[in-house]
């Protein structure tokens, strides 16, 4: 039995879900947003709650239980608060600035990187060694964060590049003379 699956997607004022079939939108403050569960589960509305039960006790019907409820939880969350990564940049001339829609990133390479973002995502940088990502779609905010942190993955030895806010780096010790 799904401890996580069993648990009913609580849904806070100001949020409305409607679910046609397998398919449920949520519609907030921050937007709406729509999961397609699997067949192998049943979505309900109930006491201003949505519950997912699985159909049958098949092992599949059981994985997808968990999951569907997860991303419920996540369409809820998205709509209300929404998802924020921080990243932090370290290493000396590495800078980060927003240009309209283009972050623009100086990391020590021979040209500055030009990184579009894309619909449904916001990018910050307060400060120069700052971004902040936002955006209602887990997932999304999470990619966006990860394609930028690829272009200087921090390195052991210095810790420059691209990190999450509170990532620990594990440093090596350099040569010995």
């Amino acid at each position: 039995m799904s401890r996580i699956g069993k648990k009913p997607v609580d849904l806070p004022s100001g949020v409305d879900v409607q679910i046609s079939g397998q398919k449920i939108e949520v519609k907030g403050p921050k937007g709406t947003r729509s999961f397609t569960a699997t067949d192998d589960v049943t979505l309900a509305v109930e006491d201003n709650a949505v519950t997912v039960t699985p159909r049958g006790k098949s092992k599949r019907a059981r994985q997808q239980w968990g999951m569907s409820r997860t991303m419920v939880q996540n369409l809820v969350t998205g709509v209300t608060d929404g998802f924020k990564k921080e990243l932090e940049i370290q290493g000396v001339g590495y800078r980060a600035q927003m240009q309209g829609n283009t972050l623009k990133l100086s990391l020590g390479l021979s040209h500055e990187v030009n990184f579009e973002v894309p619909a449904g995502v916001t990018v910050t940088a307060p400060k120069v060694t700052e971004v902040i990502i936002e955006g209602n779609d887990e997932q999304l905010v999470g990619q966006v964060a990860a394609n930028i942190r690829e272009w200087r993955k921090p390195e052991p030895y210095k810790g420059k590049g691209i990190r999450y806010k509170g990532e620990y780096i594990f440093r090596k010790e350099g040569k010995k003379k």
